[in-house]
């Protein structure tokens, strides 16, 4: 391992216009130098979208991904950004993605788990909920995605941590009312798993909610590292070291600790709760 830069992209993208979202992401690859760039929630399409987002998803293969390809391939450089991509089987069916293209050219991608359906949040309506949780090898070390409200189930990053994640990285569209919950929880997810953790919100107004922006970026023992402005569009950037996973792991070994009946346990506790 080696160390590697990590761009946090707090920015605002135009609603259900995927060609001027990608100009943004061009230009601030061009402006900033990093190994790895992240873009937030729905970042390619826009947010707020709802029915729209049927007609702005794609499959892996559709032409804004490909410009994304291209891009890690022409920057040499790991790019992770959401946006609706298409079910590879089955017709008619989307889900809220995270896609990570590599420096190969090749591209991966993760389907949100929790979709929240309250307040102003309608995504069961649109998406169906992922169901794998991969860990994905990069250069540098090994990367798992989730997206925005996946943050409030700790069973997730901890998944992924034991699939041998050294960095989780969390993109988000989520407004300004949701911020003390998500600058709490996420230096206790970081600290949790021994893991880097980032957290890469959007910025501005997409319809009817304001986005804090606020990237963030936290060391395997919960300290922070970077931190963007609020409600302000802003580039940040900072260089880690997978290697000092390790390290803390030796300090705080919750990993090593973990008794797995638990999660035998949480299993039936949860069906229980389910039929009551």
């Amino acid at each position: 391992m080696a160390p590697f830069t990590v761009a946090l992209a707090s920015v605002q993208p135009h609603i259900a216009d995927k060609k001027a979202n990608l100009a943004i992401m061009q230009r601030t690859l061009k402006k900033t130098k990093a190994d790895l760039y992240i873009f937030g929630e729905f970042f390619l399409s826009g947010d707020r979208c709802k029915d729209e987002y049927r007609d702005l998803a794609e499959p892996l293969t559709g032409p804004t991904l490909a410009t994304v390809q291209e891009l890690a391939r022409k920057h040499k450089c790991y790019i992770i950004a959401g946006m609706p991509v298409k079910d590879d089987k089955v017709k008619g069916l989307i889900y809220n993605g995270a896609v990570l293209a590599h420096p190969s050219g090749t591209l991966d991608v993760y389907h949100k788990w929790f979709l929240p359906n309250f307040g102003p949040f309608e995504e069961k309506i649109f998406f169906d909920q992922g169901e794998d949780l991969r860990v994905f090898p990069t250069a540098f070390g090994k990367i798992g995605i989730l997206v925005c409200y996946d943050v409030f189930f700790p069973e997730l990053a901890k998944a992924l941590a034991l699939q041998g994640a050294d960095f989780i990285v969390y993109i988000s569209a989520a407004p300004s009312v949701n911020r003390p919950f998500f600058e709490t929880i996420l230096p206790a997810r970081a600290i949790e798993n021994t893991v880097f953790v980032a957290y890469v919100n959007l910025t501005g107004t997409q319809e009817d909610l304001v986005h804090w922006g606020g990237s963030q970026l936290y060391d395997p023992l919960g300290k922070l590292l970077v931190k963007a402005p609020y409600f302000k569009e802003s580039v940040v950037t900072c260089t880690i070291d997978l290697a000092d996973v390790e390290i803390a792991r030796a300090r705080r070994p919750v990993l090593r600790d973990i008794r797995p009946e638990i999660y035998h346990d949480l299993y039936t506790f949860a069906r229980a709760h389910k039929k009551t």
